[in-house]
């Protein structure tokens, strides 16, 4: 975990304590400004940041991510980024943040996939003028909204809640991957390749994809140059457009842990159902391709267990 990216409600209380704040709540508009720097707007320059506070008592930090050489609509907001910055550290609630700008319409939809998301408390911050404690609940700059409660059940798990789709490996996926092989981008040798630890761990991200709508959950694995795995689950949106693909909250996760330049990306895998009407193969290796050609990239496709049993697709 990356300090910069998740402050513990301990050191929260007492950097609050320290600019003589009411709680931790005012400090979050405090942080705004010096989180901006953790961006990467390659591509426009301009920087955004937002600082949440979780229900744990934990802040966490989320920056915008932009990939030169692949469409606009691959580049992650900041808002987005926090909230997977929330669901990769397991808090279950977000209930204050402040932002470096007004939040897009992408991504005050993007918020409606919380529970009780119009009691969202939202603070846009001005570096030109004093820092204010002006918060708003979120139904004030998104009224009318549409979201899950729209399309799903009441009890349906929504963004940051307990997930667990069920799902399994299918077992020929040595085949299909002897193929991928002869079309990837390249080796890097400079670490031990742990086909089983990516393979379960992208499993565990599709296992915790949020995708209702679709049907179609996925999930990705990263390895960098040490060994280290970092995970991303696709999040779909009841509007979708401002769905989040895995490979792109896989790079959250491993900006957020400390991952350093995307170049020490050396091994990836994605999980995914066979022949689904959501596919994120294609879109993964553009991504990968761009921010880092010479890492491997593998596929393996699962599908739902029934009764104890591998329910082959079919």
């Amino acid at each position: 975990m990356n300090t910069e990216f998740v402050i513990q409600s301990s050191e929260a209380e007492s950097m609050a304590q320290s600019l003589n704040l009411p709680s931790v709540i005012h400090l979050l508009p405090h942080l705004v400004q010096s989180a901006q720097s953790l961006a990467r707007p390659s591509i426009s320059n301009f920087h955004v940041a937002a600082v949440g506070l979780g229900s744990d008592g934990r802040v966490f930090i989320g920056v915008n991510l932009e990939f030169p050489g692949v469409p606009l609509h691959h580049s992650v907001h900041a808002e987005q980024f926090l909230l997977t910055n929330l669901a990769v550290n397991n808090c279950p609630r977000l209930l204050y943040l402040a932002v470096s700008a007004a939040p897009c319409g992408h991504c005050r939809q993007f918020f409606q996939e919380l529970r009780h998301s119009s009691s969202l408390q939202i603070l846009i911050t001005n570096p030109d003028q004093k820092v204010n404690f002006d918060f708003n609940p979120l139904s004030q700059i998104l009224p009318n909204p549409f979201g899950p409660h729209d399309l799903l059940d009441q009890e349906h798990p929504l963004l940051l809640e307990e997930h667990n789709n069920g799902l399994d490996l299918l077992p020929y996926n040595d085949d299909h991957n002897h193929d991928l092989n002869k079309l990837g981008n390249g080796y890097c040798k400079k670490y031990d390749f742990d086909e089983t630890l990516l393979k379960n761990s992208a499993l565990e991200a599709a296992n915790n994809s949020h995708s209702p709508y679709s049907g179609c959950p996925s999930g990705i694995a990263l390895m960098d140059c040490e060994g280290k795995v970092y995970k991303g689950s696709y999040v779909e949106s009841a509007a979708y457009n401002p769905s989040l693909g895995p490979v792109q909250a896989a790079l959250v996760a491993y900006v957020a842990g400390g991952g350093g330049g995307y170049e020490r990306i050396v091994a990836v895998v994605l999980v995914e159902k066979e022949e689904s009407k959501v596919r994120q193969e294609d879109t993964a290796r553009l991504l990968l391709k761009a921010v880092s050609p010479k890492c491997e990239f593998r596929v393996y496709f699962c599908d739902s267990i029934e009764n104890g049993s591998l329910k082959i697709a079919g």
